[in-house]
């Protein structure tokens, strides 16, 4: 029984003109879960979005770090099962699916 409470990810681009940042943080709460995604460009204020997703829309959901445990005990057993598709959240902060 492993779920997903809290996740931070960050990016960082430095580009020549100016860096971009974007950050996307996952929040479970008992209706659901939070994605807060912020973009900043540059020395601008951050742009961020919100978005709620519930418990329904979620079942089988597979973060990127539990998509990360995934792939090595996939490997360790050298095999994917056909048509593996799980639910997972893109770097959007928008649900999609994911497939191996």
């Amino acid at each position: 029984q492993l779920e997903t409470l809290e996740q931070e990810e960050q990016e960082r681009l430095e580009l020549q003109a100016q860096p971009v940042e974007r950050r996307i943080h996952i929040v479970s709460h008992q209706h659901g879960m939070t994605v807060t995604k912020s973009l900043r460009e540059g020395e601008a204020e951050p742009n961020c979005q919100s978005f709620f997703y519930s418990q329904a829309e979620l079942r089988g959901l597979l973060t990127e770090g539990a998509s990360l445990l995934l792939l090595r005990v996939l490997a360790c057993q050298r095999t994917v099962p056909p048509d593996l598709v799980f639910p997972a959240i893109n770097t959007e902060g928008h649900l999609c699916t994911s497939s191996y």
